[in-house]
C-alpha cells in the first residue's frame, strides 16, 4: 500500500506560514514548508481536508485559523455530510474544516483524526488509472466524480475530485494559473500526474517541518 508521508507547501515567507500552521492546526510533520516564488494565481487546483470528531472542534479550529490571519472562504454550518467551513490560509492554501457529526458529544478538543490531500484534476477516470497504474489501490469511487485510495495508516489520504466540482465545494472560482505550490512526499514517487502534482520520494531531511 502506497505511504503518503507529508505534504510541501511552498510559501513566499515560509517562516510565516510556519508560525500560521502551528496556531491554527498544530500538524506536526505532515506540513512541510519551503521557499518559493513560483508564479501563481487563483484556484492551485487543490485543497487540504482535516477532519475531526465534532462540531466543537471544527469551529474550534476554524477560529484559531481566522484568529492566525486565514481569509473565511465558507463560515462553518451545518450540511447534508454534517458540520464544516472553508478558509484560505495566509499562503493561499485553501483549507477544509469538517466531521461527519451534527452534535457534539463532549468538549472541544482541538484533535484533527485525519487530514486529506484532495486534488482537482481534469478528468478523474485518467487520473484514477494513472495512479493505480504506480500501485495506489482505490478504496472509495463513485465514477467520474470522486475517487478516494487506500493510504491507510499514512499521516496523510489523497482523493481525486474534478476541478470545477472541488473549486465549487471551496467556495471559490476554478480558474488559476501557474504553481500548485505543492509537492507530495511518499513512497511512490518521483513523478509528475497528468494534472502537473508532482511527487518525491519521501526525504526526512530534506525540508523543515512544523
Amino acid at each position: 500500500m502506497v505511504f503518503i508521508e507529508y505534504v510541501t507547501l511552498e510559501a513566499a515567507d515560509p517562516a510565516a506560514a510556519s508560525r500560521f500552521y502551528t496556531d491554527a492546526f498544530g500538524l506536526g510533520t505532515r506540513i512541510r514548508l519551503r521557499a518559493s516564488q513560483a508564479p501563481t494565481t487563483g484556484f492551485r487546483g487543490f485543497t487540504l481536508s482535516v477532519t475531526v470528531s465534532q462540531p466543537a472542534t471544527v469551529a474550534s479550529l476554524i477560529e484559531a485559523a481566522l484568529d492566525a490571519g486565514a481569509s473565511a472562504l465558507k463560515p462553518a454550518a451545518k450540511s447534508f455530510w454534517g458540520y464544516g467551513g472553508v478558509v484560505q490560509a495566509p499562503d493561499g492554501t485553501i483549507w477544509k474544516v469538517a466531521t461527519s457529526a451534527k452534535k457534539d458529544t463532549g468538549p472541544d478538543t482541538r484533535q484533527i483524526d485525519d487530514m486529506v490531500l484532495l486534488l482537482g484534476v481534469a478528468d478523474v477516470a485518467e487520473s484514477k488509472r494513472f495512479y493505480v497504474d504506480r500501485g495506489l489501490a482505490v478504496a472509495k469511487s463513485f465514477g467520474r466524480k470522486y475517487v478516494e485510495f487506500a493510504t491507510a495508516p499514512s499521516p496523510v489520504k489523497l482523493a481525486l475530485y474534478g476541478r470545477r466540482a472541488l473549486a465549487k465545494d471551496a467556495g471559490v472560482s476554478p480558474d488559476g494559473t501557474g504553481s500548485h505550490r505543492l509537492m507530495i512526499g511518499g513512497d511512490a514517487g518521483p513523478f509528475t500526474d497528468p494534472d502537473g502534482f508532482a511527487w518525491e520520494a519521501a526525504n526526512r531531511e530534506a525540508h523543515a517541518s512544523l
